[in-house]
């Protein structure tokens, strides 16, 4: 396993913090289910995002800063990486109950839910991204895989072009995959590569989780613009502590073209800019750092424009300058799986930089009743 944790350096968070996380993370989850957001979002997404398959999504991450105004979301993850390297930070690998491997559990209820109850278990998975050896995070799917293989279940770690989408089955070197642990970033299976993937979730033959669907309801950065408007909030079956908590976590967010260009300009030390469809930090830009050039460069239909909600920042031992954190939830559906901080130093967090990684978080203040 890749050695980039950062257990020297741990990070407390408040536990009615941590509750606020907690019941906004609920919320959305709610939110996504309901007919009339679903309805909403619908026009907004591909077709891939509208077909239900049956179950959600595995491995899900929110992302939050603790501001001194409270806890402020900064995006949601369908394929939120990290996970092993983070409950490594708190001196574990998976999060069990007793003799329950957690995550593991996940992949079961995905393929029951998919499944109609046929199956308890995948037989065959594959754990598919592209070019996955040269990945940042390679080991880590090594040890889903093992985890999975520990389990009785065989499994591969490929590309989306070792599958072969043949009578109207998706197979991997001749056998049929049931289960797809969905690590590649084409979010909405658009690539030509991904094609057979594609029609097999579109048909139905293979359990993809993660999947177009919850990314389109959740994920895509663009829904954050409808968390965070209050007129379209009060179209929404809501009641009014709802929105306000909506209103209240998710930064004012709107594509650049909805905006004064010239007042973002003016304002833009309070603005974080970001691609619509980045991941992993990828061209996200700070205002304050933004040159006029590289403003004007800035496609407006693509560019999201976000309230700054700045990072904590901490003194840990041994390090002579401060490091910024950030917190990530990892849940399956309503539960949380577990909770780490991220902490970094530079303009974003990317894990990448000397002194970047994951950090045991200790909550602090009155005992939190199971969440």
């Amino acid at each position: 396993m890749t050695e980039l944790n950062s257990a020297d350096c741990p990070v407390t968070l408040p536990m009615a913090h941590a509750k606020t996380m907690i019941r906004f993370i609920r919320l959305l989850h709610t939110l996504h289910l309901s007919p009339d957001y679903q309805q909403r979002v619908a026009p907004l997404v591909p077709e891939t995002a509208r077909h239900d398959p049956g179950h959600e999504s595995v491995m899900m991450g929110y992302d939050f800063h603790l501001t001194p105004e409270g806890p402020r979301l900064i995006e949601v993850n369908t394929n939120a990486g990290g996970a092993l390297l983070a409950w490594r930070a708190q001196g574990t690998t998976f999060p069990c109950h007793g003799r329950r491997n957690a995550v593991m559990d996940c992949f079961q209820q995905e393929i029951s839910r998919f499944s109609h109850g046929k199956k308890n278990k995948p037989q065959h998975v594959v754990i598919v991204d592209d070019k996955p050896e040269e990945q940042f995070l390679y080991p880590e799917m090594q040890a889903f895989a093992d985890q999975f293989t520990r389990n009785g279940i065989q499994t591969a770690i490929v590309t989306p072009e070792a599958l072969e989408w043949r009578n109207d089955s998706l197979l991997y070197q001749g056998r049929v995959v049931d289960l797809i642990y969905n690590r590649h970033c084409d979010f909405y299976l658009e690539s030509p590569a991904m094609a057979g993937v594609r029609s097999a979730f579109l048909q139905r033959k293979v359990c993809l989780t993660p999947n177009p669907r919850t990314y389109g309801l959740l994920a895509d950065k663009r829904r954050m613009i409808l968390w965070s408007d209050a007129n379209i909030l009060a179209t929404l079956d809501l009641t009014p502590e709802q929105r306000r908590m909506l209103l209240t976590i998710t930064p004012q967010t709107r594509t650049l073209d909805n905006l004064d260009a010239a007042e973002v300009w003016r304002e833009r030390r309070h603005w974080v800019f970001k691609p619509v469809s980045s991941h992993g930090g990828k061209g996200v830009l700070l205002g304050r750092n933004i040159s006029k050039t590289r403003f004007n460069a800035l496609n407006p239909e693509q560019t999201l424009v976000q309230r700054l909600a700045p990072p904590s920042t901490l003194t840990c031992p041994n390090r002579e300058q401060p490091v910024k954190s950030d917190f990530r939830f990892f849940v399956y559906r309503h539960h949380i799986l577990g909770v780490a901080a991220r902490i970094y130093q530079g303009q974003i967090t990317t894990l990448r930089e000397p002194g970047s990684g994951y950090a045991p978080v200790h909550l602090v203040g009155h005992a939190a009743s199971s969440p």
